[in-house]
Formats: structure tokens, C-alpha cells, sequence
């Protein structure tokens, strides 16, 4: 039996207790932070032993290496990248900047690939709006809906074609936010009709990748009392119904502040709201307890749409000088990725 979850470990060994609870309960997958990050030979280690403790000989180990502010795998071990928004303020036409955008995305799926990660929860196809929180900001590719979701399938493409599954984010939108979904719930007001034409166009565009993350943002307009996360209205009707994603839908962290409840309430909810597998990223072993206590096992059409965001990880990658291209893309964005 696979539990619909994905958890987090304190720090950057495996400790006893987790590895029990690990085989005990079977979760689909993993997730790495920088706290759990020192060195490749460290990373690879890990990557085996987390794997190592479930019966799925490819469970997947996710990270969020964005590039900019969000990128787990830092200096001096791995390159410095990019934040999206530097492709999409580049200079020349939108099929240009696609063509960086995956090449970007494809040299940090060499990097991931090679410490054993093998899901990488990017692209971020939010577009934001003036004067939203700046918890998105320059992680958006662009302004404007069309060159969001042009650009972030440039990445996805580049993940995959590196053996990287991606993970869009943050599904129907964040970028309209006013505050920080880790700190506090985002209410957003606009129409349907708004949200439509600019938050959710993006993610319909992009509504055959094989997997994406919730957004912890209550839309006014659909349902003024619970966020994407836990909303059937929202995950049902839209998500799955208007904008037609079919792949594998993974809420955000539920520990982020922006969800109400216990641990094991918030699980529940999103599971029950339609969140394939529910993610818990801070290691706390309590709050892992009350988690995998609440959560169910992962079957029916999840599981079918777990598999099937797990098969579209290529059993050969593209291959690609590593180095050239590293010193290619420098030059086309003006700045260093080494």
C-alpha cells in the first residue's frame, strides 16, 4: 500500500525514527530543502536511502529549484541560475526566449538527475498583477498570460527532456495574491470572468503537463470560504472541469500558515477536495504523524494519474554539452549561471 503523500526529513541524514515511519507507512514520494542539502556524494546518499525505505523502486524525490530565489542546490557545490523572469525581460521575440528558458531548464535537470532528484516543482506559471505580494514577483515568467505559459512550457520541455518530471505551480494562480500564502490565506476578489481571461489562462495552456501544486488562495467569486487547496468547487470545477488538467494534482505544503486546522484536518480536506497527494515539507515528525494518520492510500484515478506523471520521465535523455551550453546561455542573459 502507497499512502497519497509526499514528506519532508529534518535534516540532511535519514534519521532512525524517519526511516521507520517511512516503512511503515509508504509514502509516494520525498522532498528535499536546503537543510537537507550539503554536498552531491551526500545528496546521492540520501536520495538512495529515502528511496530505499518504501517498496516503489522509483519513488520520486522532488525539489524546488526554481533558480533565483528558490534554488536548493547552491554555491559552491552547484551553479547559480537565473530567476524566470530574467526570460522573460530578455531582449529578441518569445520563440527565442523559449528556446533559453528550456535550455536553462534542461541544465538543471542535468544537475538534479545526477543527485538522484527526479521531480522538480517548476515551472511557475502564475502571472502576477501591480501590486500583488512579492512572494511570486520575479519567479513569474512574464506579465501577460501568453508569454507565461509560453515560456514555462519552454521549461517544462527542458525538465523532461533532462528526465525531470516538472510540477506547475501554483494551480489556478497565485499571482494575483495581496499576501504571502506561507504566512497568511490570500483572498482574491476578482470575477470568474477575470480569473479566466488571466490568472487561470496559463495553466490551461499548459493543462497536459504530467503534474501540478495547488495554490493556497481563496477565489472570492468560486468559493469565499475555502482556498484552491481544499475547494472542490475549485479543483472540481476548474481545475479539473474549465481549465482541464488530467495529470497529477499535488497540494501545496501543508504546514504553510495560509490553511486553518490540524494537520491531520488540513490533510483530509485536500485529499477530500481533490489534491491526488497531499504534501508535508518541514520533517516534523508529529506533524508527519498526524499527516500520514489522516491521509488515504493512494488509489482509484490517483493512482492511475500518479503512474502516468511517473512515466513521462524519458528512460533516455537528450544529451547536451554541459559546460558550452552553460557558457551559451550565460552570454545570451548577460549574466553568469556558474
Amino acid at each position: 500500500m502507497t499512502l497519497a503523500c509526499i514528506l519532508g526529513i529534518a535534516g540532511p541524514t535519514v534519521t532512525n525514527e524517519e526511516l521507520d515511519l517511512f516503512r511503515e507507512v509508504q509514502p509516494w514520494g520525498f522532498i528535499l530543502f536546503g537543510r537537507n542539502i550539503e554536498t552531491p556524494e551526500q545528496v546521492r546518499s540520501l536520495t538512495d536511502l529515502l528511496r530505499g525505505s518504501v517498496a516503489h523502486p522509483e519513488a520520486p524525490v522532488l525539489i524546488d529549484q526554481e533558480g533565483g530565489r528558490v534554488q536548493r542546490l547552491k554555491q559552491p557545490n552547484w551553479p547559480t541560475y537565473p530567476p524566470a523572469r530574467a526570460f522573460g525581460a530578455m531582449r529578441g521575440s518569445l520563440e527565442d526566449r523559449s528556446r533559453w528558458a528550456r535550455l536553462n531548464a534542461r541544465l538543471i535537470a542535468a544537475d538534479l538527475i545526477d543527485v538522484g532528484i527526479t521531480v522538480n516543482c517548476a515551472p511557475v506559471a502564475d502571472t502576477p498583477v501591480a501590486g500583488a505580494h512579492d512572494v511570486i514577483g520575479d519567479r513569474a515568467y512574464a506579465e501577460t498570460p501568453d508569454e507565461v505559459a509560453a515560456l514555462a512550457r519552454a521549461a517544462a520541455e527542458g525538465f523532461m527532456a533532462g528526465g525531470i518530471i516538472p510540477v506547475i505551480k501554483h494551480i489556478p494562480g497565485h499571482g494575483r495574491a495581496l499576501v504571502d500564502s506561507h504566512e497568511r490565506l490570500p483572498r482574491v476578489a476578482a470575477t470568474e470572468a477575470e480569473l479566466a481571461a488571466f490568472d487561470f489562462a496559463p495553466f490551461a495552456a499548459l493543462s497536459d503537463m504530467p503534474a501540478a501544486m495547488t495554490a493556497h488562495v481563496v477565489y472570492e467569486s468560486i468559493d469565499r470560504k475555502r482556498p484552491a487547496t481544499t475547494s472542490r468547487r475549485v479543483l472540481g470545477g476548474y481545475v479539473r472541469g474549465i481549465i482541464g488538467f488530467n495529470g497529477l494534482l499535488i497540494s501545496d505544503d501543508l504546514s504553510m500558515k495560509a490553511l486553518d486546522g490540524d494537520l491531520g484536518s488540513r490533510a483530509r480536506a485536500a485529499q477530500g477536495a481533490g489534491c491526488d497527494v497531499v504534501l508535508h515539507c518541514n520533517g516534523d515528525m508529529v506533524e508527519m504523524r498526524a499527516v500520514t494518520a489522516a491521509v488515504r492510500p493512494l488509489k482509484g484515478a490517483s493512482a492511475r494519474r500518479a503512474a502516468a506523471a511517473l512515466a513521462r520521465r524519458p528512460r533516455r535523455v537528450e544529451t547536451v554539452d554541459i559546460e558550452r551550453a552553460r557558457a551559451r546561455l550565460s552570454a545570451a542573459i548577460g549574466r553568469g549561471v556558474a
